[in-house]
């Protein structure tokens, strides 16, 4: 998911990308502000330019996750798209990050360490499985459990994604995947 967001130099948007690769592998104090700066070739000085305190770099990256992934999802119109469509594409995005990143979520690694985060990051983190839900939720439209299901296919989705990678078995997110396509469909 790559970004063309105006709202930050392009040095900025380097330094986030690089923060969110080494949150989304080791956790928010995976960042330092040092290794950040090797990562994009400056020095760390100019890394406190661009982000003065590591909570609102955390926020930033997180916000920023947020909003690719929301963008990548699309628009909910239940009239020119069908909630299985939906659910696919949701699925195909947790799929591609262990697939293809060989990494979790950034909201499953933070969502895991949020008692311990600054309050910036953790609120971020809220924010995601917030925006996250509510999408799903509009996506499974008027149905009496839709709160309950968007819970449930989120959380599944989160957990085969730690199983998958931990397991070292990326074919789990498809099998998952389609079983939660057919849930939907009941």
């Amino acid at each position: 998911m790559k970004d063309d967001s105006t709202d930050y130099s392009a040095k900025a948007i380097e330094i986030l990308e690089a923060a969110e690769i080494r949150i989304r592998r080791g956790g928010f104090e995976a960042v330092s502000y040092r290794d950040l700066a090797a990562d994009v070739g400056i020095k760390a000085a100019s890394v406190h330019y661009h982000f003065p305190q590591k909570a609102l770099l955390g926020a930033a990256v997180v916000d920023r996750y947020s909003d690719r992934l929301l963008a990548t999802l699309g628009r909910v119109d239940l009239t020119q798209t069908t909630v299985e469509a939906h659910l696919q594409r949701l699925c195909s995005c947790y799929v591609a990050v262990v697939q293809h990143d060989e990494m979790i979520c950034l909201g499953c690694m933070l969502g895991a360490e949020s008692k311990d985060l600054p309050d910036a990051v953790s609120a971020a983190a809220r924010r995601f499985f917030k925006r996250l839900l509510d999408w799903l939720e509009s996506v499974l439209g008027d149905r009496a459990d839709a709160a309950t299901l968007a819970v449930h296919i989120i959380g599944t989705l989160q957990g085969t994604m730690i199983l998958a990678v931990t397991l070292k078995r990326p074919e789990l997110m498809d099998e998952v995947a389609e079983r939660l396509k057919q849930l939907v469909a009941v």
